[in-house]
């Protein structure tokens, strides 16, 4: 038998082979590049699905678009009237009145009279309630649910307060007073005062106490630049309160827009003559037992358009007068109930150095006080404090008499 030669014939030499050091490094390089191949791949995977997310929103927008593209125009209109049986009377931009009907998901319940909808163009049944269009200075108006100032924050005005309860609070709260007697209640009341004498305070309590919206504007927002831009304001400020009722409307330095109309006059005193003959026209067309009520306040009591004040507009004037000594000492005793006062603090001497202050001024007073104390590191507000705040408020008195002199 012939010799057999292991290595020669079966490649196998009996002894196993050792891999080399630089075989284990090859390894190494070999896995590190798989490594970073692998990191690329998921990399590029994470890119190509953020491309496919873009791809799919662009899609959707060029569906939306062609939709769109695809849709007929419609009418829009506004709701004049609902009515049973699914009906509603419209008055689109034209003036003509419709008596539509509404789409089947559509309910009477979801709509009121004022709301703007659109309509089918063919057959004009109402599709959809559109966004209110008010003016961002309506829109924008100071609207508080309920108020947080009550009677008990207003000093010095207790005659004030029974008038406005009677004008604006009882026909809000007991209409049913008023008719049982066979009157009316006043359309609107006009506060007269100096500034800081508490005519915002007045009219924010009695919203308090009806639990009314209240929706404060300056006249002068109503003063616009266009022709007709004033009376739409004036509008969408009465569709704003019927939307909110009950409401109070809170209409501040009136004299802006309700000074007496001239014989001789611009283009911007006819505009706002435009403007005050709407507001004229909103009062006369409102009922005051509708849960709605517009107080009015001026310090220009001489100027104001006697259109305003005749019966069946501004019935009742309230004027709101300089604090005496008494309602001094009640708005300092307000002022300083949450103050942290010392033991020397004499409320009736400080009424008395302080005759012919404001509200306002009193508040001031009650504020330069505490930050006095605060200047010394201390939490008590002492009598010297009010006294250096009397001293500054009765400096810058002297400078504004002095300023009036001089012009």
């Amino acid at each position: 038998m012939a010799d057999i030669d292991l290595d020669k014939d079966f490649g196998y030499s009996g002894i196993e082979r050792i891999p080399t050091i630089d075989d284990q490094k090859e390894r190494q390089d070999a896995l590190i590049k798989l490594e970073i191949e692998k990191k690329k791949l998921e990399r590029e995977v994470l890119r190509l699905q953020d491309v496919v997310l873009q791809l799919n929103r662009e899609n959707q927008r060029l569906k939306n678009e062609l939709k769109q593209f695809r849709t007929p125009p419609q009418l829009v209109g506004t709701i004049v009237d609902l009515l049973h049986n699914g009906r509603a009377l419209v008055k689109n931009g034209t003036g003509q009145t419709f008596l539509v009907s509404l789409s089947t998901e559509l309910s009477t319940k979801t709509l009121q009279e004022g709301d703007q909808v659109s309509m089918d163009r063919n057959n004009l049944t109402i599709i959809d309630v559109l966004p209110s269009s008010k003016d961002p200075i309506i829109s924008a108006a100071e609207i508080i649910e309920k108020p947080t100032v009550t009677y008990e924050d207003i000093g010095g005005l207790e005659e004030q307060i029974v008038e406005i309860k009677e004008a604006v609070e009882l026909p809000l709260i007991s209409p049913h007073l008023f008719e049982e007697v066979g009157i009316r209640p006043p359309k609107g009341i006009l506060l007269i005062g100096p500034p800081g004498t508490g005519k915002t305070l007045l009219a924010k309590a009695v919203a308090n106490t009806t639990e009314a919206s209240f929706i404060r504007l300056v006249g002068s927002e109503l003063v616009q630049k266009f022709i007709g831009e004033g009376g739409r304001l004036v509008r969408e400020l009465f569709q704003l309160a019927k939307e909110k009722r009950p409401a109070i409307i809170f209409i501040d330095e009136i004299d802006a827009i309700g000074a007496r109309r001239l014989s001789m006059d611009t283009t911007g005193d006819r505009e706002v003559q435009r403007t005050l003959m709407q507001l004229l026209a909103e009062m006369d067309g409102f009922d005051p037992l509708n849960n709605i009520s517009i107080i009015a306040a001026t310090n220009r009591l001489d100027i104001i358009d006697e259109a305003l004040l005749r019966p069946g507009r501004f019935d009742r004037i309230i004027e709101i007068d300089l604090p005496d000594r008494k309602g001094i000492e009640a708005i300092l005793d307000i002022h300083t109930r949450t103050m942290s006062i010392g033991k020397g603090v004499d409320i009736p001497k400080l009424a008395k150095d302080i005759e012919g202050a404001t509200g306002a001024d009193i508040a001031a007073i009650c504020m330069e006080a505490g930050m006095f104390a605060i200047r010394d590191d201390r939490t008590k507000v002492k009598m010297k404090d009010f006294k250096k705040a009397i001293d500054k408020y009765l400096k810058k008195e002297k400078m504004c008499e002095d300023d009036r002199m001089f012009h």
